[in-house]
């Protein structure tokens, strides 16, 4: 009974499911017929043609829904449809340049049309006839032959005109052609079946509409100029939304389903099964929805599955260009929301900057979102530097953790970042060849493995930052230059004055030793007036420090006897302890290297509370040796260790001019030396100031000169 129910069920929904087709069929014809008007390229040869044929089958399938298909004004308005589809045809054989070719198309275009209209006289006689079954019978199966024959013949013009078509035309060629086959493909097998059959296929019969509209925008989607690119690509808002509320329905869906068979358990147990399935349902939807992880695992999945890309990349860079262009008062720096737009594409939640430095080694410089890692004072050493700028290569940290290795970085990675569980990929940060820094991702909340579009974009993205950060160092090397020339035409005006005060001071001390009556006197005076004189010319040489003068004066240090003399120097102002103290002699300027001391010490005592001591070591490693200054004050950021400590004209004291630690790091490199400096805030800093051993000095020299020799000799 249920099965006989279901087929008188079918029964009564077949023509309304086929009104239904029909109905879409004219509303989609007539909207693809005012598209083409309104939107259509003007030029285009198939236009007119077109326009007609959609009209034409927007009457047809209206007239099908109101008469019936098989009536007779509806097999005109079918009979207008295929004659404008022709007539299409030909004119895109036109259109292609094959104006000496039409003679023999025109015979099978005009016998086409021909065929066609004897759909006329078909009906007439049917109609003239009379109405007895066999008339009826001779004529259905006449115009079913007039539809096989036009469809034949339209399906052959078509093979000829696209596989002929020029490769500049096929692009216009493809939608039409593509409509008008499946249009004269679908109505030559619906009517073989009809005519084998002795009847209308229902089902198929009632689909025509629907595929005519379709059809119809196909031809719309072809007229566009961008019609052979159009293609269905929702944003990823939009499908992430339409996911989530597929899923949501699946789970209601479900809900109910459940339910209901377990209600086919009957009874109370039916009931409480119900009750605990549905509190059960609840709870781990309550779970569920709010989890980001749950969230995450759905973005990927859906990217991965529904677009050909990774990445939107149209967003991608909205995001990274507005987190580039933030304002920086009372916000991040720079070097923060470049991590930031790097990490921000792959979903990272931390991430690391480091820049190399005088000695092509990695130090950080700043993090973003990720205080606990401790980072070494060398992040990472030259040979990685050098791999990455040469290989422009994004470094899988779990690649290298498994053995993987493409250019012999695996050996170079620091230990620090392979036991960083969190460390996930290393990311260059290239301009005109040359690393400008490395930027350390975290792992994803979501973990997954590098593919080809994450190197791809996060090489690109890389370069990109690195101009900017290199436009940066260039404004700041512009700024300091000019406050350079600022400074430098200042300290000329005083040089010349003390110049000038010298010269006065020297000629009143000669003019003296002539007039002066009062021998006591004039001894006085010569003392006091030599000792202002010297003063003088002793500032004139630190002002002019900074020239050729600094080798000349070169000769052995002990660095001990400076250390203990330093301390007693600062005795009276601040506790200074000389921790450790191993005989080392090396070679320099022992004025300058005195000056450039007392400029850390000083910053050290600044940095330093009261009476909290400042230690001095002095040790010996390698072929150097070096004195440190050690203080436990409040400490120096990455950043500004890096940016701003050894700047002129920058300095973290109130009022401070910024000058000491760049005038100590510049004497100390005209010496041969350098300076290095690991701090950590609230910790304290050490800066360390290592010169060559003299004996270490002496055969370096002696070694030049022996070269010198023997090039002169050739």
């Amino acid at each position: 009974m249920a099965g006989g129910c279901a087929v008188i069920w079918m029964g009564a929904m077949l023509p309304l499911a086929g009104l239904l087709a029909w109905i879409a069929g004219a509303v989609l014809s007539a909207g693809a017929m005012l598209w083409i008007w309104r939107n259509g390229e003007r030029a285009r040869p198939d236009r007119i043609g077109l326009m007609a044929a959609a009209a034409a089958s927007a009457a047809w399938c209206a007239l099908a829904a109101m008469l019936g298909p098989e009536h007779g004004v509806a097999v005109i308005a079918a009979m207008v449809r295929n004659l404008a589809l022709i007539a299409t045809i030909f004119s895109l054989f036109a259109a292609d340049g094959r104006s000496n070719s039409l003679k023999p198309v025109r015979p099978v275009i005009l016998a086409l049309v021909l065929v066609q209209l004897l759909q006329l006289v078909v009906l007439w006689l049917g109609i003239s006839l009379g109405g007895t079954e066999e008339v009826a019978r001779a004529a259905y199966d006449a115009r079913v032959l007039i539809d096989m024959l036009v469809a034949i013949g339209a399906l052959m013009l078509l093979h000829n005109l696209y596989a002929g078509a020029a490769a500049v035309m096929r692009p216009v060629l493809r939608w039409t052609g593509m409509a008008l086959t499946g249009v004269f493909a679908y109505d030559l097998n619906l009517h073989t079946l009809a005519y084998l059959g002795g009847a209308m296929p229902p089902l198929l019969g009632d689909v025509r509409g629907l595929l005519a509209g379709a059809m119809a925008v196909i031809f719309a989607l072809g007229m566009n100029a961008a019609g052979p690119r159009v293609q269905f690509s929702p944003s990823r808002a939009v499908a992430f939304r339409t996911l989530s509320l597929l899923l949501i329905g699946g789970y209601l869906v479900g809900m109910v389903l459940i339910a209901k068979s377990l209600a086919l358990l009957g009874g109370d147990a039916a009931r409480a099964s119900q009750a605990v399935f549905v509190l059960a349902a609840i709870i781990a939807a309550a779970l569920a929805l709010p989890s980001r992880r749950l969230r995450g695992w759905l973005r990927v999945t859906a990217t991965k599955h529904l677009f050909q890309h990774r990445y939107d990349y149209r967003q991608e860079w909205l995001r990274f260009t507005r987190t580039i262009g933030r304002g920086t008062a009372g916000g991040a720096s720079l070097e923060e929301r470049v991590v930031k737009a790097l990490a921000d594409i792959t979903e990272s939640p931390a991430g690391l900057l480091l820049m190399p430095n005088e000695q092509a080694q990695l130090e950080l410089t700043a993090r973003w979102n990720w205080p606990t890692l401790a980072v070494p004072a060398i992040a990472g050493e030259f040979a990685l530097s050098g791999l990455l700028e040469q290989h422009n290569m994004v470094l899988a940290l779990d690649e290298a953790r498994e053995g993987i290795d493409h250019h012999g970085e695996a050996g170079h990675v620091p230990c620090w970042l392979m036991d960083a569980e969190d460390a996930w990929a290393l990311v260059p940060l290239i301009h005109f060849d040359r690393l400008v820094g490395v930027i350390v991702l975290a792992r994803p909340r979501n973990p997954r493995q590098l593919d080809w579009e994450d190197f791809d974009l996060l090489r690109v993205a890389g370069q990109q930052l690195a101009s900017y950060l290199a436009e940066q160092a260039g404004q700041q090397a512009l700024m300091d230059a000019s406050r350079f020339d600022e400074f430098n035409r200042r300290m000329a005006f005083v040089m010349h004055d003390i110049k000038n005060l010298v010269s006065q001071l020297s000629l009143l001390a000669a003019n003296a030793e002539k007039h002066a009556d009062n021998p006591a006197f004039r001894a006085d005076m010569l003392v006091t007036l030599r000792n202002s004189a010297d003063k003088l010319s002793a500032l004139l040489a630190r002002l002019g420090r900074y020239g050729a003068g600094q080798a000349s004066a070169s000769g052995d240090i002990e660095l001990v006897a400076l250390a203990k003399a330093l301390a007693a120097r600062f005795a009276g102002v601040h506790p200074v302890h000389l921790t450790r103290e191993e005989p080392v002699r090396v070679m320099g300027n022992r004025e300058a290297l005195e000056q450039a001391l007392i400029h850390l010490i000083q910053n050290a005592i600044d940095a330093s509370q009261s009476g909290t001591p400042v230690f001095l070591d002095v040790t010996a490693e390698g072929l150097s040796g070096s004195i440190e200054v050690v203080d436990s004050g409040h400490g120096m950021s990455p950043e500004f260790v890096r940016t701003g400590l050894f700047k002129p004209f920058v300095s973290s004291k109130p009022g401070g001019f910024g000058i000491g630690a760049f005038e100590a790091r510049e004497l100390v490199k005209a010496m041969g030396g350098r300076v290095s400096v690991e701090s950590r805030e609230g910790l304290g800093t050490r800066f360390a100031v290592a010169l060559p051993f003299a004996e270490a000095a002496r055969l370096l020299c002696a070694g030049d000169n022996r070269d010198a020799a023997h090039q002169e000799a050739r």
